[in-house]
């Protein structure tokens, strides 16, 4: 078998299983001979921001020369991309090797009458296997979907959990509340073991902590004036943290994200509470500096930045990220049928100085129409909406328009993904 050929498999695997619960997955990694046991997980939920606080926690433990096996979701171009060892992505002979050891256990599960694993379970015991070869030390997991019923939520006993910021995503499936919503995310708080969480409102704050009292778990809450941003230059945001334990020096993050800050600081908070030493946080400075996390307002040429903001609160922290500046905006968009794309339209349009939008077909079958996408901006705004029939000609139109504008690319991870594969052809 091919790299390519078990791309293709797992690809296909939505159409012939269902979803599992993660009683299922513990027998799946009970057949690959539970490589998660020994070793220290961490394990993260939220609607936004889960990924970045992966990748803080895993590049800090890095930097204290720990092992560590970091699976995030979902990948923008390669699927390797979400099984990372000692910070880098595995390679495809590594992919191929692991998928023909996952393949060959579960036929052995099909042949006792067991499901096939979903395309996240494969995945995920594909990235358990890879973890428990290299023997790592710790293993950093963000959530797929949710968190009670995720197959990630088949690790009974993490060093410990976290939930990022919480807003109305998925909402046919978690719930058409914040407090619905949040009772998905707080399914992963284990009893007795700590969990930190962001600030977000009181309806998501009163379930995360209602649900840690009942199981007794510690509860930190990272709130809003943990920190204060301290400005944004050259392409690089500043912040300081109100705690005397980090110091009065100013924290910077590769990243104009406004609230990348938030995500830093609760990994920062993580990594305190496991490793409470002195001399630890100049380490945790410099290697935070340096992370470059993909698709989250990371610049991919000049002036132009790929964001996956896809749901309304993750799109008003993309606008409040946007530098104020005398020249308009350009936006290319996109977004799948399944989200609120009217809610990111409006939001877009009400508050950010644009001055033109391009309109992208994703190539996915829940991408919502371009047409309608157009009739529902120029309900709120009378700037010119144009529509392009692929990304190539789209970019291309964009940058022959530049100018001094910055360009902007979101309203779907798939879109993000797109944008980073033909930007790697240049």
């Amino acid at each position: 078998m091919t790299y390519e050929e078990a791309v293709d498999y797992i690809l296909k695997i939505p159409r012939f299983t269902k979803k599992n619960k993660p009683e299922h997955t513990r027998r799946f990694l009970t057949y690959l001979g539970n490589p998660e046991k020994e070793r220290k997980v961490l394990h993260v939920a939220g609607t936004n921001g889960k990924g970045s606080v992966c990748i803080y926690l895993s590049t800090m433990l890095l930097a204290q020369k720990k092992t560590v096996g970091l699976f995030v979701s979902p990948h923008l171009v390669k699927m390797n991309e979400r099984i990372i060892l000692n910070g880098r992505q595995i390679s495809d002979e590594t992919f191929l090797g692991l998928f023909e050891c996952v393949m060959e256990k579960v036929e052995e599960m099909q042949k006792e009458g067991l499901p096939h694993p979903t395309f996240f379970e494969f995945l995920f015991g594909m990235a358990m296997t890879a973890f428990g070869r290299a023997g790592v030390e710790y293993i950093v997991l963000e959530t797929g979907l949710g968190g009670r019923l995720d197959a990630t939520n088949s690790i009974e006993k993490p060093l410990v959990t976290a939930i990022t910021s919480i807003g109305l995503d998925h909402t046919a499936i978690l719930g058409d509340t914040v407090e619905k919503i949040a009772f998905e995310k707080a399914g992963i708080i284990k009893p007795g073991v700590p969990v930190f969480y962001s600030d977000t409102c009181e309806k998501s704050n009163h379930v995360i902590e209602k649900r840690a009292s009942k199981l007794g778990a510690p509860c930190k809450k990272i709130g809003k004036d943990a920190y204060e941003i301290l400005g944004i230059q050259d392409k690089h945001i500043a912040f300081s943290c109100v705690n005397a334990y980090y110091g009065d020096t100013a924290w910077t993050l590769n990243n104009i994200g406004i609230y990348q800050p938030g995500n830093a600081y609760l990994a920062m908070e993580i990594m305190r509470l496991i490793f409470d030493r002195d001399g630890l946080t100049d380490l945790w400075r410099k290697a935070l500096s340096q992370v470059k996390w993909e698709g989250r307002m990371e610049e991919v040429l000049p002036g132009v930045y790929v964001d996956g903001a896809h749901n309304i609160s993750a799109v008003e922290n993309f606008v409040r990220s946007v530098p104020d500046k005398e020249e308009g905006n350009i936006i290319l968009f996109s977004a799948v049928r399944d989200k609120e794309y009217e809610e990111m339209i409006a939001c877009l349009c009400r508050n950010l100085k644009t001055d033109f939008y391009v309109l992208i077909p994703i190539e996915d079958e829940r991408a919502a129409p371009m047409e309608e996408l157009q009739h529902i901006f120029r309900k709120y705004t009378d700037k010119p909406v144009f529509i392009r029939e692929s990304l190539a000609e789209a970019l291309q139109f964009v940058l022959e328009n530049q100018q001094h504008r910055e360009i902007y690319c979101l309203g779907s991870l798939y879109l993000a993904g797109m944008m980073k594969a033909l930007i790697n052809c240049y």
